[in-house]
């Protein structure tokens, strides 16, 4: 199964539309954010996609509640959830993603550093980088592949100066 993985919105409508665009050119079946829509209308957009959608919240998820009361897949802290065969841990933190891994797991995502990473593991890790751009100028997401345990980071194309 393909499911399209973004993390760090950060309210960024324009790109996060894009990245869902790409997403149903590839034919995903599900989402899976790691946090940090920001805003309710970003999460709206989300589920305008008609994509199943899991996720967790992240540190500057300050509208818990607005979120909350539009989708219940939706958590704090983090979540393992089984997809064709393959567990999978979703943290926002990388620091609390790795201490909830286990060898029994199969794929780890998270957010929180806007910048991409893929380790092959085990377990085989992957952060998507930002959708927004506000941090670190570069835009990403990505398509992961639980059949082959595999993702393809894909650039959104933001044309910003790095925060940093």
């Amino acid at each position: 199964m393909l499911i399209g993985v973004m993390s760090d919105t950060h309210d960024n409508l324009p790109l996060t539309a894009k990245a869902l665009d790409i997403f149903s050119e590839r034919g995903v079946g599900m989402l899976i954010h790691s946090g940090d829509f920001v805003a309710p209308f970003t999460l709206k957009l989300i589920l305008a996609s008609g994509l199943p959608l899991q996720g967790v919240y992240g540190n500057n998820d300050g509208e818990k509640e607005g979120l909350a009361g539009l989708a219940d897949t939706l958590c704090g802290g983090s979540k393992r959830i089984e997809v064709h065969g393959r567990v999978i841990v979703i943290a926002h933190d990388p620091q609390k993603l790795y201490a909830e891994l286990s060898e029994n797991d199969d794929i780890g995502i998270c957010g929180h550093t806007h910048d991409p990473q893929l380790d092959p593991g085990p377990p085989f890790v992957l952060n998507p980088g930002e959708v927004g751009g506000w941090l670190t100028g570069r835009c990403t997401a990505a398509v992961l592949d639980t059949e082959q345990i595999s993702a393809e980071l894909i650039e959104l194309g933001c044309q910003r100066q790095p925060a940093r």
